[in-house]
């Protein structure tokens, strides 16, 4: 039964918020594919579909998928018969992406989260942490060395 008591403040936020947590998610997405490829590139020499689907997990057809909205927003390209290609801002963003992993991790281990713990706990938080946040991670680092 609805009620009919006025909503607050905070119920009318509530479908900003969950837009803002979508978009974050489809980001982080985004992210993942733009750093696998990156490190595809590095180690194969080249970025098929198929090898970036069996390392992250996903079906062909949702790789091409990614890869598609990837070429949409002008991160990566790709050419028939051969591989995927990250543009520049690709190849930017996969470092930034790599680098925000890296003081999450170190991060976690400075405060006593075990190695391997903090590899696989930094993968979905260096998606959602903010700028904020990694300054006060990296001014905590400097202090601890």
């Amino acid at each position: 039964m609805p009620s009919n008591e006025p909503k607050t403040s905070e119920d009318a936020q509530l479908p900003e918020r969950f837009s803002h947590a979508r978009a974050a998610q489809a980001m982080a997405v985004m992210e993942d594919y733009v750093e696998m490829i990156s490190d595809l590139m590095a180690e194969l020499g080249e970025a098929r579909i198929a090898d970036i689907a069996q390392r992250m997990g996903v079906t062909h057809p949702t790789a091409t998928k990614a890869i598609a909205r990837l070429k949409r927003e002008g991160l990566a390209s790709s050419r028939p018969y051969r591989g995927v290609f990250l543009t520049e801002r690709g190849s930017e963003l996969a470092e930034r992406v790599r680098a925000r992993h890296r003081v999450v991790v170190d991060f976690l281990v400075a405060i006593g989260v075990p190695d391997e713990t903090a590899e696989m706990d930094a993968e979905g938080m260096e998606h959602h942490v903010s700028d904020a946040t990694l300054r006060a991670f990296k001014a905590y680092l400097r202090k601890k060395r």
